[in-house]
């Protein structure tokens, strides 16, 4: 499998997160590295996902991985 790297620029640290954009309802979704690189998907490293802004108006929802024994 190859190392994902984060998306920001000058940023050499491996992802841990994927970023995605729902404009409609002016929203961010940050959660879990997608298990395929997506076209409308940013990769972000821990430490530019924990410190994302966005824009006034614009919410963040931030969707954690479940333990694999959940129901």
């Amino acid at each position: 499998m190859d190392v994902r790297i984060c998306s920001k620029v000058a940023c050499g640290a491996s992802a841990g997160a994927t970023l995605t954009y729902d404009y409609a309802d002016s929203m961010v979704v940050i959660g879990p590295l997608s298990t395929r690189v997506e076209p409308h998907g940013y990769d972000l490293c821990g430490r530019h996902a924990a410190s994302l802004r966005v824009p006034r108006g614009w919410q963040i929802v931030r969707r954690e991985r479940l333990p694999r024994d959940a129901s």
